[in-house]
């Protein structure tokens, strides 16, 4: 396949908004407005091309150029397999690129079967964070959360995630938790009994704090707990015998960042329902090996994805090819230079272009600018 080999691989970073500021979440201050996209393009010796998220340095691009496609892959002819380890660092270019070649989008290329026309894939609004330490009265607090969750409704979103642990470090501790409390039921209110809502402490409480929290709330229904605390087997071995001896429906769900090793060890046992590896890094390729592990022991996937708004689309991709796929996490931004124009919500969904690759245009101007302004060029 000479006509598959990589002759030259562009990169730059594109810049974007999102709809409005991030506040805070347990551990972090603001997360501001701006995101930034870093993107690499790829071109075969016969012209064809492939985009996607990337952080390769110009070092390891010029290691690869020259491969050709089928090199590239963990079993060659077989994109289901995934991108092989020593080319992850451009994994999204190159599945973009595969599934252009054979004029199909990468969900198609996957090898699932029975794929719902048009697909359409949960999702859920991540934008609910700490937004409100600007206002002091707890109850005015907590609608304004409810009104960016308004905001939410507006945009076609069914589901919600909540940052919480506001008394790890913005609030005195008593002031922060009742405070968590109220938002939650506010966003209740506003979202409708049916919307699945799950908060998220960004490992800002303890054990007592979650157990508090869940029972105070247990009325309202949370569907996940994500990050209460760092992973612990003890301590999420306690909370699981805590919530069924309640009768507590709530899955618990971590993974992303600096997860323990043996957090699958944890998933294996229950200890952990749902897992949240990036869909960034670990990556894509990672998650199709992941994935049916996880199906075939009874536990959900939910790939992390924030701050860098590819991710949105690509995440929707691994849904027809696991099983327990949960939700799309969603974080809204528009980038210039990126068209995602052909991906919609409604009624919760991501509706999913059956366009080849990813279903995402470059502005190949914005991109050039991008690429002479801070990012590289390789070329054989």
């Amino acid at each position: 396949m000479e006509h598959t080999r990589i002759v030259r691989i562009e990169w730059g970073s594109l810049e974007g908004r999102r709809p409005r500021k991030a506040g805070s979440n347990a551990r972090l201050g603001e997360h501001g407005l701006r995101v930034t996209t870093p993107i690499a393009r790829i071109t075969t010796a016969d012209g064809a091309t492939g985009f996607g998220w990337s952080r390769i340095n110009q070092q390891r691009a010029e290691a690869m150029l020259g491969s050709a496609l089928p090199d590239t892959l963990v079993h060659p002819e077989n994109l289901a397999a995934g991108i092989a380890e020593p080319f992850r660092a451009i994994e999204y270019p190159l599945l973009d690129l595969a599934a252009k070649l054979v004029g199909k989008p990468v969900y198609a290329c996957l090898g699932a079967t029975d794929i719902a026309k048009p697909l359409r894939v949960p999702c859920y609004d991540t934008s609910l964070y700490i937004d409100d330490l600007h206002i002091a009265d707890e109850i005015e607090a907590a609608e304004f959360i409810a009104g960016e969750a308004a905001e939410g409704l507006a945009r076609g979103h069914t589901a919600f995630k909540i940052k919480v642990g506001r008394g790890a470090m913005h609030m005195p501790v008593e002031d922060g938790i009742r405070r968590d409390i109220a938002v939650i039921r506010a966003v209740r209110r506003s979202a409708g009994t049916e919307a699945p809502l799950m908060i998220d402490a960004n490992n800002g409480y303890n054990l007592n704090l979650t157990r508090r929290v869940l029972a105070e709330t247990a009325d309202v229904g949370v569907y996940w707990m994500e990050e209460p605390f760092h992973e612990d087997g003890t301590l999420y071995t306690i909370l699981k015998n805590w919530l069924a001896a309640e009768s507590i429906p709530t899955l618990i769900a971590d993974g992303e960042g600096d997860a323990s090793p043996r957090l699958l060890d944890w998933a294996r046992q229950g200890l952990i329902d749902v897992v949240q590896y990036d869909v960034r890094h670990p990556g894509f390729s990672h998650w199709l090996e992941l994935g049916p592990i996880l199906d075939a022991w009874g536990r959900r996937s939910a790939p992390h994805n924030y701050g860098e708004a590819y991710g949105n689309y690509a995440s929707c991709h691994l849904a027809p090819v696991i099983a327990a796929f949960e939700r799309v996490e969603w974080d809204a931004a528009t980038v210039d230079g990126l068209d995602a124009s052909a991906y919609t919500i409604t009624d919760g969904a991501v509706n999913v272009p059956p366009l080849p690759g990813f279903g995402l245009a470059l502005d190949l101007a914005a991109f050039d600018r991008a690429v002479h302004g801070t990012g590289f060029a390789v070329s054989l």
